[in-house]
């Protein structure tokens, strides 16, 4: 083995071990909020596209709940209160 590939094996270890976690955000099923809301807030909190949003929010209604993102947990964060701000039921999962 060079000395060049001895440096990559070593680099490559090291960004594999600060590599977080994956979390999921879940949404979870409510009887008060319209489905109206449930996607526009999906839009504007998660980023989501009008299809998504949907989609999303008929799985939470007809299956209690949807994860509707996967990320870190600094990313996810702000979209968890996002949504929990509008009322909405939420919770960040492993």
């Amino acid at each position: 083995m060079s000395p060049d590939t001895e440096i990559l094996e070593e680099v490559n270890v090291e960004l594999i071990e600060n590599v977080e976690p994956s979390k999921a955000l879940i949404l979870y099923n409510d009887d008060v909020n319209t489905f109206d809301f449930v996607i526009e807030s999906l839009i504007k909190v998660c980023k989501h596209d009008l299809l998504q949003a949907e989609q999303c929010t008929y799985l939470v209604h007809y299956k209690g709940k949807c994860l509707v993102k996967n990320g870190s947990f600094a990313k996810l964060k702000p979209m968890y209160d996002g949504l929990l701000d509008r009322g909405l039921s939420a919770k960040i999962e492993e």
